[in-house]
């Protein structure tokens, strides 16, 4: 899922569960940001406080992602929820570790991360870490089947477009590298992009596509992002209804019709390949009004002079030193990666263990 999903549909999502804009906004700005903060380190400040980051995402070419390490710390947790099969903790102890990775829409462990995200929502970063809860929520649809570490289990072959939107796969890649297209991108398709989704390119992301792939295992399998979509953000609703309620697991009622129908025609009709331009289209439609909250001006600046970490830091540029405010340490640029830590910790050291996965 890319930002038009990540922003605009969790915000939609929250106003439908009830969340009023100023929660709305932060815990939208939280879900896309996941896919921002690129960038890991300490930031050191002139009064010599320290404060320590870590990233929630590699950018596609980042040598990091053929690091066993780094796939555990960051496409794991953030992206690729193992889903153990499907199983609930405790079940098929033999299963392989590989097999168990394998993310799974709506799965047991993604129940089990959302109920330690609600039992913890009075932290002061508690809205902060419903956000990173909700995008790997949802990226348990769009990634269903792929695994976020570098394996054979990822190779995919005879990749279609069956919904007729005129996509194919050496199109998409010479667009994207360019020039070296014809040298070596024509190799990356199938076991040769053996990280996540990669050799599905974005197909997996675009809220509009009915597609089809061959599985490693030789299985054809048929998607519809649309449906998926939908279910997602109708999930989504659920689980934030229970966060305002603190009842974890407790069956609410997701979106209702006066938000599904404007939500699924956006899904079908904003048909632009990059992420940025159906995003722009659903902000449109929020600030005109088509879903019941009415009209409102939504925006997102994940690195220019409005973004969390310009507000935070006094300036969105890496600097050696920063200057030192106090405001700091309530700001939601350190709330978001505060929750990043805790939503890790908390999925590596105390949920997954349960399944039998040990993820770094």
């Amino acid at each position: 899922m890319q930002i038009d999903f990540h922003h605009a549909v969790t915000y939609v999502a929250a106003r439908a569960a009830g969340f009023d804009h100023p929660e709305a906004e932060k815990t939208a700005y939280c879900a896309q940001y996941v896919d921002d903060a690129v960038k890991t380190g300490t930031i050191a400040f002139q009064n010599k406080a320290l404060y320590d980051r870590i990233c929630s995402a590699h950018k596609t070419l980042d040598y990091r992602n053929m690091e066993e390490l780094a796939n555990h710390r960051v496409w794991l947790p953030f992206h690729f929820l193992p889903g153990n099969a499907g199983k609930p903790a405790g079940s098929d102890p033999a299963r392989h570790f590989v097999e168990r990775v394998v993310c799974v829409k709506d799965s047991f462990v993604a129940r089990d991360m959302i109920a330690a995200c609600i039992g913890d929502r009075h932290k002061p970063y508690g809205l902060h870490r419903l956000g990173i809860t909700l995008h790997t929520y949802a990226d348990t649809w769009a990634h269903q089947g792929f695994a976020g570490i570098i394996h054979e289990i990822n190779d995919i072959r005879d990749l279609k477009d069956e919904s007729g939107a005129g996509l194919r796969p050496r199109d998409m890649l010479s667009r994207f590298f360019g020039k070296l297209f014809d040298q070596v991108a024509g190799k990356l398709v199938g076991n040769t992009l053996p990280l996540g989704h990669g050799a599905a390119l974005c197909f997996p992301d675009l809220p509009y596509l009915r597609w089809s792939y061959q599985d490693s295992s030789g299985q054809t399998i048929p998607r519809d992002n649309t449906v998926d979509f939908l279910a997602a953000a109708d999930a989504m609703c659920r689980v934030m209804k229970q966060y305002r309620a603190g009842t974890p697991g407790v069956l609410l009622t997701g979106l209702d019709a006066a938000y599904k129908g404007p939500m699924e025609n956006l899904f079908r009709t904003v048909t632009d390949k990059e992420g940025e331009d159906r995003h722009a289209k659903w902000l449109e439609a929020i600030r005109e009004g088509v879903f019941p909250f009415g009209p409102v001006e939504l925006d997102y600046d994940p690195d220019g002079r409005k973004s969390w970490k310009s507000l935070a830091l006094g300036t969105s540029k890496d600097a050696a030193e920063y200057p030192w405010d106090e405001s700091f340490l309530t700001s939601d640029w350190k709330y978001f990666h505060d929750a990043l830590l805790d939503h890790r910790f908390t999925l590596i050291h105390d949920i997954l263990p349960n399944y039998n996965i040990c993820a770094a």
